[in-house]
This record gives structure tokens, C-alpha cells and sequence, in this order.
């Protein structure tokens, strides 16, 4: 997604990109998925203008879904929060490892791994841990 800013955030709980298909299927149906975040990006329009979200997988970057918008969501302490709406459509990316981290980062559009080639996004994905180490070495 060259040109595009970007959210980076820890998938936790799925064990890789068909782990969050799954679950995102169970809970949303057919509706977009949507991740609830507390903080409100405050580069929304440039997120928005073609954005997606980067989903790390055991320290790797694996996949991505466009953000479609930004909705407000109070919750029952009555707080705040930012739900990012999502493209049920999940594009698998190259492998780039990534450290932990908190919560969600941007991410530049020149810095996102590149999406994988047609044929290879319905491939089953590596365990990342194997993922990770490909990508070290300069192979994925």
C-alpha cells in the first residue's frame, strides 16, 4: 500500500491469518469486521484515504484489511473509544518481523510489506515463527 498511512497492531489471541478469518467470521457474520481500539488516530484522514491495518502474528507481519471508516463507540464505563470498521477482505503480505509493542502504531505506506501475488495469498500461511526466520535471512 505505497503512498497509503497505515495502522501496525498485535493480533492476539489468533495463531496466524486464517486463525482471524475464522474468528472475524464467527463474530461479525457476514457485516465488515471491526476492531475496537481506545485511542482515536488523530491522522484519521489520511488512514481513510486508502489505509489499512497490519496485523502481527506472533511477531510477524502476515496480513492486512483496508480500514473502511472510523466509528465512535461508548462503552459501558462510558468511555470513548475508536472502532476501526474493516474490509472483510484480508490480503496476505510479505513477512517482515516486527518487535512488541503496545497498542497500534501508524505505519507508512513505503514501509508496509507488499502484498502477496495473487496465487500465494490463498496459499496456507507459514507458522511465523518460520516466517520470521525466512525474513531475516532475506528469503520471503
Amino acid at each position: 500500500m505505497s503512498g497509503s498511512l497505515n495502522l501496525m497492531k498485535l493480533c492476539v489471541g489468533a495463531e496466524g491469518p486464517d486463525d482471524l478469518l475464522r474468528w472475524q467470521q464467527q463474530r461479525f457474520g457476514d457485516a465488515p469486521a471491526c476492531h475496537v481500539t481506545r485511542m482515536w488516530p488523530r491522522r484519521e484522514a489520511e488512514l481513510l484515504d486508502g489505509g489499512s491495518i497490519y496485523w502481527v502474528f506472533k511477531g510477524v507481519i502476515l496480513a492486512r484489511q483496508r480500514i473502511l471508516r472510523l466509528d465512535e463507540r461508548i462503552g459501558d464505563d462510558g468511555i470513548r473509544r475508536c472502532a476501526l470498521v474493516l474490509d472483510r477482505n484480508l490480503v496476505r503480505v510479505g513477512a517482515v518481523p516486527r518487535r512488541p509493542f503496545q497498542g497500534w502504531r501508524y505505519l507508512d505506506g513505503k514501509d508496509a510489506p507488499a502484498d502477496l501475488p495473487e496465487g500465494r495469498g490463498a496459499e496456507e500461511a507459514l507458522p511465523p515463527s518460520v516466517a520470521a526466520a525466512l525474513s531475516e535471512m532475506g528469503l520471503v
